[in-house]
């Protein structure tokens, strides 16, 4: 893919969302594939040690997604400063980036390391799988800052249009992981028997490799070449605009996966058949949302290009194609998915009650995922366009205001079990979707652009730099 940014033509009239998103989308599915292809085949050793493990890698999600305030404060500074033409100050803000998601990557690591038994603990999972759980999260938990480089990185290379380079990578990282649990899980042709340390070890190879492949496309692809200083010249007014979109939607990715993680332990609460059921369901739905979070982060790049080169109201209809694109995909993948719902959970497990309780839930995902697609498709948008805010106010409002307690009350107190949880998510799902759609249609974003372009809107040339 030749690199889209050229002088004659205004960078955002060469973005199609198509050629962005479907590289965006097998991207998704593959990484997807990373936790579930260990689930999947630590589930051939017990469904309680798949369990465990998917408890673990939730917190695994958890910090990835804490690295992710870089990467989309990056993504949105670059697009908007590639939309209006200032290539070489793009360049600066993903080296600046690159270095920030380095070290918090690393400090993560530490926490990890030190104190991944307590947080097992706090979850409340069986004594009996504590130290399984505790090896797989120490070892992939010691090597994180190698995600944290990763997302930052991927997410300068996909800002400059390159989003096929990304899924590339991340397919050879996931046939890569995939023969390593093979061999090290199993102990097939020689190689030792090590279960669930053989899945950490081998995620952790996989992904130093396709490391090291990120950081070689990304010399290649740039622009303008990052020169070795600009790793270390942390230009304030750069740093605040990173952080002006990045932490907050560090917030609502904290909001999100903290009250997740809360009703993880309501779920551990209600047994061990309800943790693997939520467990290998998740893995399930986690594919649903893929097309539409794909289409979102597509739209992202898109709309970030066209308001750093001012074209608001094409902006705002590409958006709303978006979402009636996402929702109907989305609403008819999950239908599907449905009429197989039996088969699906008869991938994971033969345990009759867990079989009961995922198709139930898979049934209600009818439900839920359209209302997941709104957030996914209008919160990327309304970050690109720079009002970052607003979504993290109301996700903390609807997810610890509604979606926890309802969840208490309905799968504890109402004894509803693993259903009650469930239609908790639903409920705060389609809330803070309608709302972020009203929050669109407001254009309260057009004035929260970083870059506006000199003149009339529509034109990019000159551009004012907006520092807060």
């Amino acid at each position: 893919m030749t690199n889209l940014l050229t002088e004659e033509t205004p960078a955002w009239k060469k973005l199609s969302l198509l050629a962005v998103t479907w590289p965006i989308f097998i991207d998704s599915l593959l990484r997807m594939m990373l936790g579930t292809a260990d689930v999947f085949m630590l589930s051939r050793i017990s469904d309680q040690v798949a369990g465990a493990i998917g408890l673990a890698n939730e917190m695994i999600v958890f910090c990835i997604l804490m690295f992710g305030f870089v990467g989309i404060g990056t993504s949105v500074a670059v697009t908007q400063y590639l939309g209006a033409g200032r290539r070489e100050t793009a360049t600066r803000i993903a080296a600046i980036a690159i270095t920030m998601n380095l070290i918090f990557g690393i400090l993560v690591s530490l926490a990890l390391v030190l104190f991944s038994r307590l947080l097992l603990e706090l979850m409340h999972l069986d004594a009996s799988l504590i130290e399984q759980a505790d090896r797989y999260l120490k070892i992939i938990g010691g090597f994180i800052w190698i995600e944290a480089l990763s997302y930052a990185i991927s997410s300068v290379i996909r800002a400059n249009g390159q989003t096929r380079d990304v899924m590339f990578v991340t397919l050879g990282v996931n046939v890569l992981h995939i023969i390593g649990n093979y061999l090290l899980i199993f102990g097939h042709l020689g190689f030792p028997e090590w279960g669930v340390t053989g899945a950490a070890v081998s995620a952790v190879a996989s992904r130093l490799i396709g490391l090291i492949v990120l950081v070689g496309l990304l010399y290649r692809r740039m622009p303008v070449r990052i020169r070795p200083r600009d790793y270390i010249n942390f230009d304030k007014v750069h740093v605040r605009q990173i952080l002006g979109i990045g932490l907050p939607s560090a917030g609502e990715h904290l909001s999100w996966q903290s009250q997740h993680m809360m009703v993880m332990v309501f779920i551990t609460m209600i047994g061990p058949a309800a943790l693997s059921a939520h467990v290998y369901v998740y893995n399930i739905s986690a594919y649903f949302m893929a097309l539409a979070a794909a289409i979102g982060m597509g739209t992202e790049i898109v709309i970030g290009h066209m308001i750093g080169a001012g074209e608001l109201k094409a902006a705002y209809r590409r958006l709303l194609r978006s979402l009636r694109i996402s929702l109907g995909l989305t609403f008819a993948i999950v239908c599907v998915a449905a009429l197989f719902r039996e088969k699906l959970m008869g991938l994971f497990t033969v345990n009759p009650e867990i079989i009961a309780m995922g198709t139930g839930i898979l049934l209600l995902s009818i439900i839920l995922e359209p209302g997941r697609t709104f957030n996914l498709v209008v919160i990327n948008s309304l970050r690109a366009a720079g009002d970052a805010r607003f979504p993290v106010l109301m996700g903390i409002l609807s997810m610890w205001g509604i979606c926890v307690p309802l969840a208490y009350w309905l799968g504890i107190h109402l004894d509803m079990g693993l259903l009650g949880v469930w239609i908790a998510f639903t409920v705060d799902e389609w809330l803070r979707g309608l709302i972020m759609l009203l929050r669109w249609r407001s254009r309260v974003w057009e004035r929260k652009a970083l870059v506006k372009p000199a003149g009339h809107a529509g034109h990019a040339g000159q551009e004012t730099v907006i520092a807060g």
